[in-house]
């Protein structure tokens, strides 16, 4: 492989984003609801908190977006919680509020 090459796939493998710059704000006018979501929430940039069902199920969906031809489209970077584990999650938000005093 090329050395421009080889610089460029290491770059983008260090890479904390794929969805472009982080400094442009979402035109929530051109993201979608997708028939399986129940709602939507922005939470910075690109990044939405989706509550959505998919094969029957109820996920929290935390994913980041990017912008594609116009519109924008669910990334890879992400995670989807089932019902029982966001109660987990949520469950924890006084620890995790504690830890953060400590940084």
């Amino acid at each position: 492989m090329p050395k421009d090459k080889a610089q460029k796939k290491r770059k983008d493998e260090d890479s904390d984003s794929d969805s472009g710059p982080e400094d442009r704000g979402p035109d929530t006018k051109k993201l979608k609801k997708d028939r399986d979501d129940i709602d939507s929430f922005h939470i910075d940039g690109m990044k939405y908190l989706k509550v959505r069902t998919f094969k029957g199920k109820v996920l929290i969906d935390i994913r980041e977006y990017y912008e594609s031809g116009g519109d924008i489209r669910p990334g890879k970077k992400g995670i989807s919680l089932s019902a029982a584990q966001w109660k987990k999650v949520v469950g924890l938000v006084d620890q995790v509020e504690e830890a953060l005093k400590k940084v």
